[in-house]
């Protein structure tokens, strides 16, 4: 599922100004340490002014930014290190066949979901089979690899896959992987959209939703002995002019806020940790709509945005021009991509000309948000010949709209990254990617993700293989990357630093004092 620019990693930069002085000086009046606001909470509690999830259920969640919130409570298979490789999580390790068609994960052994009942090989056999097979499920896409699942004794899962497909582990560190207790789908499916049945860190133990979520640690979870804070609150991303008074005020300990407002934050003695992570502002095209069905517009549009006035305008200058899917340090990056449509305005222009669209060609931007990205975006297309207007639509009909229907031609979106980079690659540039409105894909890149699938995470050859199927998309699809959109989370000192994580923001070892 994308992450259209109307979720928080949208709403974290687009039209967002700086704090009013009133909300600031109340701030100040609160205090920096106080209790006031936080609902009466123990000091040793987390609590996360992020969002909420658009379900409690891995399998029916709809957001891929889900899953900052679902791995509160539910424990993978796998999970992320801080570079996104997967490492042991509820299963110690795993091994795939020589031909590898075949991979079997080993559990840890004891353990125990937050209801007390056991997290063994058969739960984690019924839970990947829902995932795969529940009429529902928004994740089977990701599973079909998968033809059956075994578990010959209580610690062993055995998956045998319809090709080779090395990307399991990586797929199983996110929701895909999730394990969800079969005594609560099997009784109720439809109440784990607000009542998680997991093995995570924390159990939720009440929820009001678009309100507030009151988690408390799980002496049950397989790393618990990492798991500092004993409670947990999470709440709806606050209000970019109130975020600093509510983390003054103790109502938040630990917030995102925008670009605008990491000065004041800073101001405010405050803690602020800038987290790379894989969310990139992108422009989805429809290859199928004109002008777009043209490649000489495809490439006019690449070299018309001016990628580096719109990092300084929309995030305040945190974050880095991009011109691919992957931030840098990540293992699907490709250096060579750097300027590869560095703007040039003359260039465009040239483009657009020798298209049978001529200067002049109407193209309508399509947003979710009243922000000004889209504006910014009108103004740099205008300047090399296109005769651009702009189309806001409601964010709740955007996937309809955009994605089912496929019928606009430029949408403003961001891309929130996938568990694996063959799912990006899917998702983005698939015959039947999500983010793929024109649903084409070209047989270069299409062979390239193949490669990817089919090449072990440890071969030494692995990085160069991804940054191959990078570069194919990057100049065979029409997707124009603008710029990355780091985590920025403030926080109060009595929280300590929060872990780098790139993919999916967790809590272990994190005090509040």
């Amino acid at each position: 599922m994308s992450t259209a620019l109307s979720e928080p990693s949208r709403r974290s930069f687009l039209g967002l100004g700086l704090a009013t002085g009133s909300s600031l000086l109340l701030a100040a009046a609160c205090g920096s340490g106080g209790m006031a606001g936080s609902g009466g909470t123990t000091p040793d509690t987390l609590k996360w002014g992020w969002d909420l999830p658009t379900s409690w259920d891995p399998v029916t969640s709809s957001a891929g930014w889900d899953v900052h919130a679902l791995s509160l409570v539910y424990a993978g298979l796998t999970k992320h290190d801080g570079q996104g490789n997967p490492v042991p999580a509820v299963a110690e390790s795993w091994k795939y066949s020589d031909e590898g068609s075949r991979v079997t994960f080993r559990l840890r052994s004891g353990l125990k979901f937050s209801d007390g009942t056991p997290l063994d090989a058969t739960a984690v056999k019924k839970s990947i089979e829902r995932g795969r097979d529940a009429p529902k499920s928004l994740i089977a896409a990701q599973l079909v690899d998968i033809k059956s699942v075994s578990a010959p004794d209580a610690t062993t899962v055995v998956l045998d896959l319809r090709a080779p497909n090395y990307q399991i582990p990586s797929l199983f560190a996110g929701k895909t992987g999730m394990v969800v207790n079969p005594a609560a789908f099997e009784r109720d499916p439809a109440g784990l959209a607000t009542k998680p049945a997991g093995a995570g860190p924390y159990t939720l133990t009440s929820y009001v939703e678009n309100s507030q979520a009151t988690l408390e640690r799980n002496p049950a979870y397989w790393d618990a002995a990492n798991v500092k804070a004993a409670n947990f609150q999470l709440f709806p991303l606050p209000d970019a002019a109130t975020v600093i008074a509510g983390l003054q005020s103790g109502r938040y300990n630990v917030a995102q806020i925008p670009g605008s407002q990491v000065a004041a934050a800073k101001a405010a003695g405050l803690e602020v940790q800038v987290i790379p992570s894989l969310v990139v502002a992108v422009l989805d095209v429809n290859v199928t709509k004109p002008p777009f069905d043209d490649p000489n517009a495809v490439l006019a549009l690449k070299f018309a945005v001016d990628r580096a006035a719109l990092l300084k305008t929309q995030q305040f200058g945190i974050g880095e021009v991009s011109y691919q899917p992957f931030p840098k340090g990540y293992v699907g990056y490709d250096p060579q991509l750097e300027g590869v449509y560095a703007h040039d305005p003359a260039k465009a222009r040239e483009l657009l000309a020798a298209s049978r669209y001529g200067t002049g060609a109407p193209v309508t931007i399509t947003a979710s948000s009243s922000g000004t990205l889209a504006q910014q975006l009108q103004a740099q297309l205008q300047a090399v010949g296109f005769k651009p207007t702009i189309e806001t639509i409601p964010e709740a009909e955007a996937t309809q709209i955009i994605y089912i229907q496929h019928s606009k031609a430029l949408f403003v979106d961001a891309f929130a990254g996938r568990d694996s980079t063959a799912q990006a690659f899917q998702v983005l540039f698939g015959t039947e990617g999500l983010m793929n409105p024109g649903r084409r894909t070209s047989p270069e890149l299409a062979a390239a993700v193949r490669t990817v699938t089919r090449t072990p995470l440890e071969d030494p050859k692995y990085p160069q293989v991804v940054q191959a199927a990078t570069a194919a998309a990057v100049r065979t699809m029409p997707n124009v990357f603008l710029f990355t959109t780091p985590r920025i989370l403030a926080h109060t000192k009595s929280v300590s630093a929060l872990p780098k994580d790139t993919v999916v923001q967790r809590f272990e070892g994190v005090t509040v004092a």
